[in-house]
C-alpha cells in the first residue's frame, strides 16, 4: 500500500499516466483510480491505496481476486489447461513460458498475447490424397498418422506449423508410392506406415514432436481400374475352380480305377459291389414279381440286361 500526502482532513493522492490504483475504505475496496489527482477526506474513513505500475501488464499478488469482477474492463485473462504450455508476449516479445492456471493481465499499454500448445496425442489425416505409382497409375489415398509435440517451443518457431508436417507427411508417401507398380502397392500397402513412419522420425528433433504411428486407411483406384482389376480376378478364380475341379475328377477316376482292379482280383468284392449296385436300384423301384427257380441274383442280373437289351 502507497500512502498519500495527509493534510489534518484530507487525503491528497496523485496517480502517474502508467499507474492504476485502487482504492480502499476501511479496508473494502471502492474503485479503481487512473492518472490523475485525487482528494478525500480522511476524518470518517480511512484511505489506503495500492499502486499498480501498468508498464508491467501482470496483476501483482497483491490484488485480492476477489475484486477482479469489479474491475473487469480494466483486466483481462487467460488460461493454460493442464495439457497446454503457455507462452506470454509483451509487445510481441517473448517474457517466458507458462505452467497451467489462470492469469490476469492489466489493460494497458503494453500489447499481452498469450500462445498455448496442446502437449496431447494428435492426429493428422491426408484425405484424398493423388499420387502416381510407378507404372504411371494415378490413384487416392488416405493416410492417418499420429504424434504429440515434446517441445512446443518448436512449434512456436515454425509458421503454420500443421501445414509444414502435413506436407512434409504427403511428400514421404508419395515418394513411397512412386517407387512401385501398382501390383507390388496392393501387396504392400501395409509396408507403407513402416517406410513413412521411419521417414518422419529423422524429423523429430526438427518439428519438435515425437511421431508414435502412422497407418493407410484406404487405396482408391479410378473407376476403370477397378473393373480391369475385377476382369482379373474373376478370371483367376475361374482358373483356381477349373484346377479344383480337374483335380477332383482326377482323383475320382483314380478311385474308380483302383476299384475295378480289386474288383477284377477278388470275386468276392465283385459280389459285394454287385449287391450294393442292386440295392440301391431296389430303392428306386415299388415292386420286383420273381417267378420261377434259381439264383435271386442270377435272376435280377438277367432282368436288369433284358431290360438295357429292350431299351436298345
Amino acid at each position: 500500500m502507497i500512502e498519500p500526502v495527509r493534510h489534518l482532513v484530507l487525503d491528497i493522492l496523485r496517480v502517474l499516466d502508467h499507474e492504476y490504483v485502487l482504492h480502499y475504505e476501511d479496508g473494502q475496496f471502492v474503485q479503481l483510480l487512473k492518472s490523475g489527482t485525487y482528494v478525500f477526506w480522511n476524518v470518517l474513513k480511512t484511505h489506503t491505496f495500492l499502486h499498480a505500475d501498468i508498464r508491467n501488464p501482470e496483476l501483482p499478488a497483491e490484488v485480492d481476486r476477489s475484486i477482479l469482477p469489479k474491475i473487469a474492463v480494466h483486466v483481462q485473462s487467460c488460461e493454460i489447461a493442464s495439457y497446454e504450455t503457455g507462452f506470454l508476449f509483451y509487445d510481441h516479445v517473448l517474457q517466458r513460458e507458462l505452467a497451467p492456471g489462470r492469469y490476469y493481465f492489466w489493460k494497458g499499454p503494453v500489447s499481452v498475447m498469450v500462445n498455448s500448445v496442446d502437449r496431447r496425442q494428435q492426429q493428422m489425416d491426408l484425405v484424398g490424397q493423388e499420387m502416381m505409382t510407378e507404372d504411371k497409375v494415378t490413384l487416392r489415398m488416405n493416410f492417418v498418422c499420429q504424434y504429440k509435440i515434446v517441445d512446443p517451443m518448436r512449434s512456436l518457431e515454425m509458421k503454420s506449423f500443421d501445414e509444414q508436417v502435413h506436407i512434409q507427411l504427403q511428400l514421404m508417401l508419395r515418394e513411397y508410392v512412386g517407387m512401385l507398380k501398382l501390383d507390388e502397392l496392393l501387396k504392400r500397402k501395409e509396408d507403407a506406415a513402416t517406410f513413412v513412419l521411419s521417414r518422419l522420425r529423422e524429423k523429430e528433433e526438427e518439428f519438435g514432436v515425437q511421431f508414435l504411428s502412422a497407418g493407410v486407411k484406404d487405396v482408391i483406384l479410378p473407376g476403370e481400374m477397378k473393373e480391369i482389376l475385377n476382369t482379373v480376378l474373376l478370371a483367376e478364380k475361374k482358373a483356381q475352380a477349373n484346377l479344383i475341379t480337374r483335380r477332383e475328377e482326377t482323383a475320382s477316376t483314380r478311385s474308380l480305377l483302383n476299384t475295378a482292379k480289386l474288383m477284377d482280383e477278388n470275386q468276392t468284392l465283385f459280389r459285394l459291389k454287385e449287391l450294393e449296385f442292386l440295392e440301391k436300384m431296389c430303392e428306386k423301384i415299388g415292386t420286383i414279381s420273381v417267378t420261377g427257380g434259381g439264383d435271386l441274383l442270377e435272376r435280377l442280373g438277367s432282368l436288369i440286361g433284358k431290360k438295357s437289351t429292350a431299351s436298345q
